[in-house]
C-alpha cells in the first residue's frame, strides 16, 4: 500500500500539469486573433493580404466563406485587382507542400468586416 501512494500522487500531479498545459494552449489561440487592415488580391492561384503599415504578405485562408464571394462582386475584368479590406483573422504557419509555402504564414480570415473596391488615403494608398 505504501508504494502506491507515490504513484497516485504523481498521477495527480502529472494530471494537474496536462490540464494546466492545455489550458494556456487555448488561451494563446484566443489571444492571436487580430483585426487586419490592408489590400487584399484575388485570383486562380494566389489570395494574398498585404499589411501596408508592415509591408508583410500573407497567404490568406477565408473560414468565414464571405471574404472570395465579396471579392467576386466587384466583377473586374482581370484577377488580382487588389481591394481594401478589415477583417478578423488569426495567424498560422503556412503549409510547405502548398502554394501557400511562398508567404511565411497564413492568416484564416474568421469574419470579414468590411471590403472597398477602391482604396481610401492613407498608408495602402501609397
Amino acid at each position: 500500500m505504501k508504494s502506491l501512494k507515490p504513484a497516485i500522487l504523481s498521477l495527480c500531479i502529472l494530471s494537474v500539469f496536462f490540464v494546466a498545459c492545455d489550458n494556456k494552449q487555448a488561451g494563446q489561440t484566443k489571444s492571436k486573433t487580430r483585426i487586419i487592415k490592408g489590400l487584399y488580391s484575388y485570383g486562380p492561384e494566389i489570395k494574398s493580404f498585404t499589411d501596408c503599415e508592415e509591408g508583410r504578405e500573407y497567404w490568406v485562408a477565408d473560414s468565414a466563406k464571405t471574404l472570395e464571394l465579396s471579392y467576386s462582386k466587384f466583377n473586374f475584368e482581370k484577377p488580382y485587382e487588389p481591394v481594401y479590406i478589415e477583417a478578423e483573422c488569426h495567424a498560422i504557419k503556412s503549409d510547405s507542400l502548398m502554394v501557400s509555402a511562398d508567404f511565411d504564414s497564413t492568416l484564416v480570415v474568421t469574419r470579414l468586416i468590411k471590403i472597398l473596391k477602391t482604396i481610401p488615403e492613407g498608408p495602402c494608398n501609397q
